[in-house]
């Protein structure tokens, strides 16, 4: 089974800053759409950031400016640089790879904690 790994949650202040990384199996960065997700109690999961396997990026309006979605092909890896943190950023994170209309699956990581609190 494909396995996406996430790593970099924590707490963090108001302000500052985190870079989630995802990793996954094979060359899936290379041939996938990849992506972060985050959900917070209470309410519905939603796209944050995608990144195509042409490289081209989306955010959705609440993190454009703030967050930077980048991948590595030769690593196979995929980041959310996440920089002036919100309290209303506070959710679980969730990396995604998505094979569109052509490969016509998708897998999700298991989340990671993102916590933005005094």
């Amino acid at each position: 089974q494909v396995q996406l790994v996430e790593s970099g949650g924590g707490l963090v202040q108001p302000g500052g800053s985190l870079r989630l990384s995802c990793a996954g199996p094979g060359n899936i960065v290379s041939f996938y759409t990849m992506g972060w997700y985050r959900q917070a109690p209470g309410k519905q999961r939603d796209v944050v950031a995608t990144i195509s396997n042409g490289n081209i990026p989306y955010y959705t309006p609440a993190v454009r400016g703030r967050f930077t979605i980048s991948k590595d092909n030769a690593k196979n890896t995929v980041s959310l640089q996440m920089d002036n943190l919100k309290v209303e950023d506070t959710a679980i994170y969730y990396c995604s790879a998505d094979g569109r209309f052509a490969l016509r699956d998708f897998y999700w990581g298991q989340g990671t904690q993102v916590t933005v609190s005094s």
